[in-house]
C-alpha cells in the first residue's frame, strides 16, 4: 500500500483516516518526540491538530479558566510557540487550554472536538509505579473509543 493510499483509507462513514488528532502536550522535554513524530503523521493523513494542554497546579484547579499565574502564561505561550511551528509546515492546528485533572479533560476534549486519533508521550515509569500512581495514558485509553498513540519519551 502506498502512501497515498493510505491517506485515501477511509472509515466506514466516509471520513479520511485521523480527520482530527488530538495532541496532549505537558511541557516538559519529553513533548518534543511526539511532536516530531505527529508532524510526519500530520503531513501524511493531511490531519489537522488539537494541542491541548491541561494545566493542573493550585490556580489551575482552584479557579479552572478564571485562573490568572504565571504558569498559566507559560502554559499559554508554550503552546502559542508549537502550534506557530505546525502552522509554518502547513499543518492546520488550534490550541486548547484546559484545567484540572489531565486525563478527565483529555475525555472531554476528545468528545467536543470529535477526534479521530489522541496522541501523547509517556513518561516510562517502571511498573510498580504505573499499578500505584496510575497513568494519564492508561486512564484515558480506558474510557475513549478512538486510538491513543503512545510514545515513550526517551
Amino acid at each position: 500500500m502506498s502512501d497515498d493510499d493510505m491517506v485515501e483509507e477511509t472509515h466506514g462513514n466516509g471520513a479520511i483516516m485521523y480527520d482530527t488528532i488530538l495532541l496532549t502536550l505537558d511541557g516538559t522535554p519529553t513533548d518534543r518526540a511526539i511532536i516530531e513524530h505527529v508532524k510526519q503523521l500530520a503531513k501524511l493523513a493531511r490531519s489537522r491538530l488539537v494541542l491541548l494542554h491541561v494545566a493542573d497546579g493550585w490556580a489551575a484547579r482552584t479557579y479552572g479558566s478564571d485562573a490568572v499565574s504565571p504558569e498559566i502564561a507559560e502554559d499559554t505561550a508554550y503552546l502559542k510557540k508549537v502550534q506557530a511551528e505546525f502552522q509554518s509546515i502547513g499543518i492546520p492546528t488550534e490550541v486548547e487550554l484546559a484545567y484540572g485533572e489531565p486525563d478527565k479533560e483529555i475525555v472531554k476534549w476528545v468528545q467536543q472536538k470529535s477526534c479521530d486519533l489522541v496522541a501523547m508521550s509517556t513518561h516510562g515509569h517502571r511498573l510498580l509505579a504505573d499499578i500505584f500512581l496510575g497513568t494519564t495514558a492508561s486512564r484515558v485509553q480506558h474510557r475513549i473509543s478512538v486510538p491513543v498513540l503512545l510514545l515513550r519519551a526517551k
